[in-house]
């Protein structure tokens, strides 16, 4: 505990799972005054077992507080944002458990209010607190294991199971906040794939890839479908190897391993050697977090987690979200600076950070490019146009005016929407329930046309060249070179390359007298010859 001038006392809000743990801790450090909770039954218990503290029921009745230095946040992700935002605002120094909170432009503006309002903003990646991963990174850093090439994380377990989150965002952020520590840089590409096998929308198992411009790799495998318990992390340098491994007793959570590739007449030959224990003062990671929180608020110190960490861990988890959505397509996260001269974007659209356009690309009135999206080279967008966020679109698209592609949508290259037609991406959209987390992907193939006014209910493929007439309803796959339409939409038909309407003859060959292609149907499905 630190030695503070100051008495600091803290208002922890969210008792359950975690919180209850965080609320052990800050009263067995004699500085927890209250918590807050809906629960009321939980509130009565926590009294009754810590009688000296006192509780309450709403959000108002903590920040009112003056004798409450510090809020600490253990509620559910999706309101990580406002509740930070309301304490910083009435400051307080705020902890927010991972993640920080869940889109990149408000961990930005809580990174700025903190600094604005002179206030201590901390994350909880729990794991960078861990004696044993503190003296990893110590190894690392000092150059013990050599040349970083490898880092491979399992954080594996049967539950505890959410519906509120799905594994990436349940596991992984203390994984992705320690890969990054050893690894010194940020990675230039991410690429995940999972499984969805208790929930079609909730990922269980996933395993995430990452690559750094050093050369340097990583991947994370996480699950709560595993027969057992892993909590391993395995650092390979070019001197030396290490197992960090949670699960093990003392000394045997970090072992190192002496083991080297020699070259024998242009072999390589591994040397194996014994581990080595390293001797390192037991804690509880937990117990030193809140300890550091506490001493950041009373010396002004910047958190080991603080919200630029929080941000880091963030933008690779948003990544990894949109390469699961896009079934393991690699997301770049080049940070090149792209100058504005290379496309062009009216005075009135409004282009958030994160996102990246393609030089030639042209962006009229009142467009609006939400944060993390992606657009290609040579597209047109209209205007009064919503795109994002987090979303990708290839080269060569037209996107006309009063068009709104929303998370989970994709275009491939050369797509053309046209007019008003419509996206959606939840299939059961309620205004009061939260259902971001059940977003349905839709992918838009090469080439493919989307007639004015038409709508595309989501969690369908529109194939490559084909073309959805005007005023449709679309709410099944459609092929490639399909002609649909109607309400909903059905075949009608086939098309060519040029948009041309194809008559197939006995040989069931077609051509297009446009530009001279030609079509074979078989199996229900058409290729070019």
């Amino acid at each position: 505990m630190p030695n503070n001038k100051i008495k600091i006392n803290i208002a922890v809000i969210g008792s359950g799972y975690w919180g209850k743990n965080l609320i052990r801790n800050y009263h067995e450090l004699g500085v927890l005054k209250l918590v807050c909770d809906k629960n009321e039954t939980a509130l009565n218990q926590f009294k009754s077992q810590y009688s000296s503290i006192d509780i309450c029921f709403s959000l108002q009745d903590v920040l009112l507080r003056e004798d409450i230095q510090g809020v600490v946040l253990a509620t559910p992700a999706e309101t990580h944002f406002t509740l930070a935002r309301e304490a910083l605002l009435a400051g307080k120094h705020v902890y927010v458990e991972k993640p920080l909170v869940l889109d990149e432009s408000e961990a930005e503006e809580l990174i700025g209010l903190s600094k604005e309002k002179g206030r201590t903003l901390m994350v909880g990646h729990l794991l960078q607190y861990h004696p044993v991963f503190v003296k990893l990174r110590e190894l690392t850093a000092s150059g013990e294991l050599g040349r970083i090439n490898y880092i491979y994380s399992h954080r594996l377990n049967l539950g505890k199971i959410r519906r509120e989150e799905n594994i990436l965002w349940s596991f992984a952020p203390h994984d992705i906040s320690m890969i990054l520590t050893l690894a010194g840089e940020e990675p230039e590409s991410v690429l995940a794939t999972g499984g969805n096998y208790l929930h079609h929308k909730i990922a269980d198992v996933t395993t995430t890839h990452l690559e750094f411009p050093s050369g340097l790799r990583a991947h994370i495998f996480v699950s709560w479908l595993h027969p057992f318990k892993v909590q391993r992390m395995v650092v390979v340098g070019d001197r030396k190897m290490a197992v960090f491994d949670d699960t093990q007793n003392w000394p045997d959570k970090l072992l190192l391993y002496p083991h080297e590739i020699k070259w024998r007449d242009n072999v390589p030959v591994p040397a194996k050697g014994e581990p080595e224990r390293l001797d390192i003062t037991q804690a509880e990671p937990l117990r030193l977090e809140c300890e550091h929180f506490l001493d950041c608020i009373a010396s002004g110190r910047r958190p080991v987690t603080d919200g630029d960490e929080g941000l880091r861990v963030l933008k690779i988890l948003n990544a990894s979200q949109r390469s699961l959505d896009n079934k393991g397509s690699v997301i770049s996260l080049s940070a090149a600076k792209q100058s504005k001269s290379d496309y062009f974007a009216h005075s009135s659209a409004v282009i958030e950070k994160g996102s990246k356009i393609g030089s030639g690309t042209k962006i009229w009135h009142f467009s609006h490019i939400l944060s993390d999206s992606v657009i290609g080279e040579n597209c047109n967008i209209g205007q009064n146009v919503v795109i994002g966020p987090s979303v990708n679109i290839g080269r060569g698209c037209k996107i006309q005016n009063n068009v709104s592609i929303y998370r989970g949508v994709t275009l491939e290259d050369y797509v053309f929407c046209g007019p008003s037609m419509v996206f959606t991406n939840i299939i059961n959209p309620r205004a009061a329930i939260y259902k971001m987390d059940q977003v349905r992907p839709t992918l838009v193939r090469r080439h493919a046309t989307l007639g004015a006014n038409c709508t595309i209910v989501c969690g369908v493929s529109i194939g490559a060249f084909a073309m959805i007439g005007a005023g449709s309803v679309v709410t099944k796959n459609v092929s490639d070179f399909a002609l649909v339409s109607g309400v909903p939409a059905r075949q009608h038909g086939w098309v060519s390359k040029a948009g041309n309407r194809l008559f197939f003859n006995e040989s069931n060959e077609a051509l297009d007298p446009e530009d001279g292609s030609k079509y074979r149907l078989e199996n229900n499905q058409v290729s070019i010859l």
